[in-house]
């Protein structure tokens, strides 16, 4: 456990210190929850108000936590769910005649062409072709370098069912890419 992780238990068990340790908490991890969101929902204002969300859930359950694994595992646990449900509802908004894939490819153009090149669009509309399982093991492992351990108390899945997830997200990333990439 990071040291800081620890004054950051200790101030969340303390009644009198708990906003000061929510504080402390949200310093450290807010970067990079945003971030995990924000590959899962695409959209800035969504993945700020999942992120709202998770840390309310963090504070109001912080007694659940039993430090049985990493503090950023848990969180990152309480993100993806609160991530996923916000994906749920989306999905049964957009139950229209249209597509729902192509409002989902042109939000994800229209959130990476402002900072990113044409790979970069390319890339991000081939993980948002992915299953969600498979989106959600590739973000992690390629983004936020988790190793498959800790990503397996996250989304509670064996490592092996991990590796193979994570196996056929790149296969058919790398499919998508060359599929659409004109050089």
């Amino acid at each position: 456990m990071k040291p800081q992780d620890a004054e950051i238990i200790a101030m969340m068990k303390e009644e009198r210190s708990q906003e000061k340790g929510l504080r402390t908490l949200m310093d450290a991890y807010q970067s990079r929850l945003y971030w995990h969101i924000r590959r899962m929902i695409v959209d800035h204002d969504l993945a700020q108000d999942v992120l709202q969300d998770t840390f309310i859930k963090v504070y109001q359950n912080f007694h659940q936590f039993k430090q049985d694994s990493q503090l950023y595992t848990w969180l990152y646990r309480i993100a993806t769910n609160e991530a996923l449900q916000q994906l749920n509802k989306m999905k049964k908004m957009q139950k229209t005649d249209e597509d729902p894939d192509y409002h989902l490819m042109n939000l994800v153009a229209d959130n990476v062409s402002a900072d990113g090149d044409e790979i970069q669009i390319l890339l991000q509309k081939a993980i948002q072709t992915l299953p969600e399982k498979q989106k959600l093991v590739f973000t992690m492992r390629y983004y936020d370098d988790l190793p498959y351990e800790e990503i397996s108390k996250i989304v509670d899945m064996s490592v092996g069912t991990l590796k193979t997830n994570y196996h056929y997200a790149k296969q058919k990333i790398e499919e998508y890419i060359k599929a659409n990439y004109e050089s």
